[in-house]
């Protein structure tokens, strides 16, 4: 197993991991519904086209 030369000093580990970070979303009001969504997304009761999804769609094969 491979095992390094030198100890890694503190601060080059730290400024390593300076960018692990978490972000936190950037939230816009929806326009059509009024709620709020994550930027640059259709939205909850929207698909990827900003087509409204509708409720009682169910696939053709699956008919119970």
């Amino acid at each position: 197993m491979a095992l390094p030369k030198r100890r890694t000093p503190k601060s080059k580990r730290n400024s390593r991991r300076s960018h692990h970070h978490l972000s936190i979303p950037q939230l816009v009001r929806d326009r059509a519904t009024g709620g709020w969504k994550v930027n640059h997304t259709a939205g909850g009761e929207r698909d990827r086209k900003g087509h409204p999804i509708e409720d009682d769609f169910a696939p053709e094969g699956n008919a119970s």
